[in-house]
């Protein structure tokens, strides 16, 4: 059994981002792509909604940049903006040469025409969002998917969960440099040594953290952790984006409602067919994503509902068909035909603005190492990320840290002599339900008291009970032989310490952070940066 691998450049995750960086890089360098479940088991495959670019006659780079900035609350850094929404139709040029199926425009006779069919969304001034009718994440995890699979140098390998980041500085070398990572392979049950020139972390947010999400089960904040427990700086992780709408029923697990269905004329309405959205915002249902979740959050609480109602039915029924098959075909699966009536919704945990601190390269603090997509803290996102902006800084980002890694590819050699992983000192686990009812008391008391709205007492409860919880899982963590479910219990509950311990030290409310004992908005804006005790503590 092979328990040490050699790659140019390890890429941990395989959504959009890895994906990108991988098949930009593969002619060069040899890459393997890592899954810890299935390939498609990541947040690309599930978005719904689109890309955000400028690709219209009518729109600009200034109006882009400009709409980012508004919803991000003062928070989003013009400089990484300016270089993404910049980048913007190179990378959809991109992805359409590798042959993303984006949704074309229509004649009067119903016939395709040469240009794409722009949606618009909540917070943009111009409809700007490329789309593959409503399952656009789909349409390009499947493309790049493939052109991954037909490329002999990149080895795609599932079952896989990443243990922890190797760097010298752990290992008594000296310097900071990323060397690699230990790996679980789940088909064996061993931690394999995964040597490397390169290390890019592509491994999404972290909304598993709470008790309702859009989130696959993936979504468990690896690569926030293990670069924190790397030496790397995180920052802003207290903005956790609500989704406003998300399937209410009983048996649909995370399925998200796109945001899409507003943009073509959707209407938020209460149990009684009233609209209320215009009583919170002038822009309605198109206001941007945190002031619609709390208003939800706000009538469900004032009227004690389950849940509100999105409804498109007044628009014709093959338009509804037409633009959205997937919800249409998932809202009927549970009983709903939203041609006819509304949709029941609630908001749910989306997306980790917050993250990994990087440069306009990827580079985090860490020598060799690079982080991502959701992993990553660009300054793109500020307080609050605008719709369809997150697959745009997936593709621009890869591109930008392949560049990076490509230059420096004849200088860095690879790492030698990485110890093995050492399991000698843990057994079998027979106390898997402390793993699975602190993963049950971990994301309830982050829905519960750091949520859409905020208190400092709900924080510092939060705050007591996630130390409890580390210490607990540290010792179990020590003891036992790691599993999935340990390795992310642990990764979440040190991210939910972040986010927490974020959110404590935010005394105002902006964007995605709202208070109840700070309702008011400081006059400058600060980003929050948390550093890491050293590196091997």
């Amino acid at each position: 059994m092979t328990l040490r691998h050699e790659y140019d450049v390890l890429v941990i995750g395989s959504g959009a981002a890895g994906l990108t960086l991988a098949l930009e890089l593969a002619d060069s360098l040899r890459v393997a792509v890592l899954s810890k479940g299935k390939l498609s088991e990541g947040s690309t495959y599930w978005a719904q909604g689109g890309v955000a670019a400028v690709l219209d006659d009518n729109d600009t780079v200034d109006a882009h940049v400009q709409d980012t900035l508004d919803a991000g609350g003062g928070l989003c850094h013009e400089d990484a903006v300016r270089q993404i929404v910049g980048d913007s139709k190179e990378a959809i040029g991109w992805l359409i040469d590798q042959g993303v199926p984006f949704t074309r425009d229509r004649h009067a006779d119903g016939s395709e025409s040469e240009g794409f069919h722009l949606t618009r969304e909540g917070g943009h001034s111009h409809r700007r969002i490329i789309h593959a009718a409503d399952a656009t994440g789909a349409a390009i995890f499947n493309t790049l998917f493939a052109k991954a699979v037909a490329h002999p140098d990149i080895d795609l390998l599932e079952d896989r969960v990443a243990v922890d980041l190797i760097t010298s500085s752990k290992l008594g070398l000296g310097g900071q440099r990323c060397l690699g990572a230990y790996i679980l392979n789940r088909q064996s049950g061993h931690v394999e040594t995964f040597a490397a020139r390169f290390t890019v972390l592509a491994t999404g947010g972290a909304s598993k953290v709470y008790l309702y999400t859009s989130n696959p089960d993936s979504a468990s904040g690896d690569g926030i952790a293990m670069a924190w427990r790397a030496g790397c700086r995180v920052a802003n992780m207290e903005f956790n984006q609500f989704h406003p709408t998300c399937l209410y029923h009983p048996t649909a697990k995370s399925f998200l409602v796109t945001e899409a269905l507003r943009g073509e004329g959707a209407l938020l309405k209460l149990p009684n067919g009233q609209r209320f959205m215009p009583r919170f915002d002038s822009r309605a249902e198109l206001a941007p994503r945190d002031i619609v979740a709390r208003a939800i959050d706000h009538e469900m609480k004032r009227l004690g509902l389950d849940c509100v109602y999105l409804d498109i039915s007044h628009k014709p029924a093959e338009f509804v068909r037409e633009h959205f098959p997937t919800v249409y075909e998932r809202c009927l699966s549970f009983g709903v035909d939203i041609t006819r009536e509304p949709i029941p919704v609630v908001p749910a945990a989306h997306y980790t603005c917050g993250g990994v601190m990087v440069d306009s390269a990827g580079h985090t603090d860490v020598a060799g190492l690079y982080a991502i997509g959701e992993t990553s803290f660009t300054g793109l996102h500020g307080a609050n990320r605008m719709a369809s902006n997150s697959l745009l800084e997936c593709i621009v980002y890869g591109r930008s840290a392949s560049r990076d890694i490509r230059a420096q590819m004849n200088s860095v050699s690879m790492p030698e002599q990485l110890p093995e992983w050492d399991e000698s000192q843990v057994t079998d686990s027979d106390e898997d339900v402390i793993i699975s009812h602190n993963w049950d008391e971990l994301r309830r008391f982050m829905w519960d008291y750091v949520g859409i709205v905020r208190t400092s007492k709900r924080l510092q409860r939060a705050k007591h009970r996630v130390d409890l919880l580390l210490g607990e899982i540290h010792e179990f963590y020590s003891n036992y032989r790691v599993t999935r479910d340990l390795l992310e219990l642990r990764n979440l509950a040190l991210v939910a310490d972040l986010i927490i311990t974020s959110a404590m030290q935010r005394r105002e409310s902006r964007g995605l952070h709202y208070t109840l004992d700070y309702p008011e908005l400081l006059t400058s804006a600060e980003d929050t940066i948390l550093q890491p005790p050293s590196a091997g503590d």
